[in-house]
Parts: structure tokens; C-alpha cells; sequence
């Protein structure tokens, strides 16, 4: 099981350095229901990695992810295909950085969401990890390297579990500030939504690249062994 958290840890830090999503839950912080949407947001978003990885735990065991405790070539193929994925993300991201970090703009749904009920809160967390193009990949990638390390199922839950608490950290850091940084928590995250909105492209394109070239050497290390 040492392996395989060593395999994934650096996948779950990935998703959990995510700016847009952490943008959101600063924002939905500060609407007159933030404790609770906050909280629903989160737990959309946990639920959302959990089903993902779920999913991909599911088809890797009967599809044989593992020969001999050794990942299969089908789980070679799937990670060099995530990861040259992830390079074109990136290499698309960072053309459309801007020149100027203080002229980064939102997207435009950001602007709505205090306006959200709390179940249309839950489900933006929940698509926030499920069908981002940075998450979902490394998602799937963490449920294909628990799956062929040829654990028992028990392990296979525990080794999800915690790629999940992990790759939660970055909303837990705000959620936590808000609910014991008292005064100052709104200054100390408004500056933390400052930076992010402003790096959030640059940020995310340097993920994409390193996270991508990683599941690319996986994959071929895979392959080739």
C-alpha cells in the first residue's frame, strides 16, 4: 500500500492546488449562507473525486489492472493518454495567459453565485472535481494506480480515501480560515482570492505540463517494464 500513496500523493496535491475551485469557495464564503454553502461545496466536491475513483476501481479490478502485482498494459496506455492530455491543456493554457496577471478575469458564472441554492452549490462542487480537465484525469489516474497495485479491496478504499482528503486540502485551507480566522479571515481570504485570480491560468498551465509529463513517464514506464 506504500506504493501505491507514493504514486497517487503527488496526484491528489495536483487536484487539490486547483485556483478556480478555490476561488469559488472563497466566494460562496462570503454570501449571507457561507458557512453552510461552503460546507455543501465541499462535500459536492468530495463526493464528486470519490465517484470518479469509485468508477475507475470498479472497471480496473474485473478488467484485470493487474497481472502478477504489475499494471496491466491497458493501464500503461490509459495513463500516457491522460497525460499527453494534460500537455495539450497546458500548452493551450498557457497561450491564453494573459500579459498582464492584473488583467485576469473570472469566469463569468463566478459572478452568480450568491445567488445559488444550496443544491445547485453542491452540484458545482461536485463538477468542479468530476468534470474539471485537470481533475478528472488525475482522478481517473489515482483510481488505475491503486487498482493494478493488486490490493485488497480494503486497502483499494483506504488508499482512495485518502487521495480524496488530500486532494480536498485546498478547500479545507479557506473553509478552516472562515470558520476560526474570526476579523481577519475576510482579509486574509480576499488576498488569497486576489492572487489566485490573477496566477489562476499561469498556475494551472504549469500543472497541466508537470502532472501530464509525469502520467506520461507512467505510462511508458508501464509499457517498457
Amino acid at each position: 500500500m506504500g506504493k501505491v500513496l507514493g504514486d497517487i500523493l503527488g496526484l491528489a496535491a495536483g487536484v487539490a492546488i486547483s485556483p478556480l475551485p478555490i476561488i469559488a469557495i472563497i466566494l460562496i464564503l462570503a454570501t449571507p449562507r457561507g458557512r453552510l454553502n461552503g460546507v455543501l461545496f465541499t462535500v459536492g466536491w468530495i463526493l464528486g473525486l470519490s465517484a470518479l475513483g469509485a468508477v475507475m476501481l470498479a472497471i480496473a479490478s474485473p478488467a484485470g489492472a493487474s497481472a502478477h502485482h504489475h499494471p496491466a498494459t491497458w493501464v500503461g496506455v490509459l495513463k500516457l493518454v491522460l497525460g499527453l492530455l494534460l500537455v495539450l491543456f497546458g500548452a493551450r493554457q498557457w497561450h491564453r495567459r494573459p500579459k498582464d496577471p492584473s488583467q485576469a478575469q473570472l469566469p463569468k458564472w463566478m459572478s452568480a453565485i450568491d445567488r445559488l441554492t444550496p443544491v445547485k452549490v453542491l452540484a458545482l462542487g461536485l463538477a468542479l472535481s468530476a468534470l474539471n480537465a485537470k481533475n478528472a484525469p488525475l482522478t481517473l489516474a489515482a483510481g488505475a494506480a491503486i487498482g493494478s497495485a493488486g490490493l485488497p479491496a480494503g486497502q483499494q478504499i483506504a488508499s482512495l480515501a485518502i487521495f480524496v482528503v488530500i486532494a480536498t486540502l485546498g478547500l479545507l485551507a479557506p473553509l478552516g480560515v472562515f470558520v476560526l480566522g474570526g476579523e481577519r479571515a475576510q482579509t486574509t481570504l480576499g488576498n488569497w482570492k486576489d492572487w489566485a485570480a490573477q496566477h489562476n491560468v499561469a498556475v494551472m498551465a504549469v500543472l497541466f505540463f508537470v502532472l501530464g509529463l509525469k502520467l506520461f513517464g507512467d505510462g511508458i514506464s508501464v509499457l517498457t517494464s
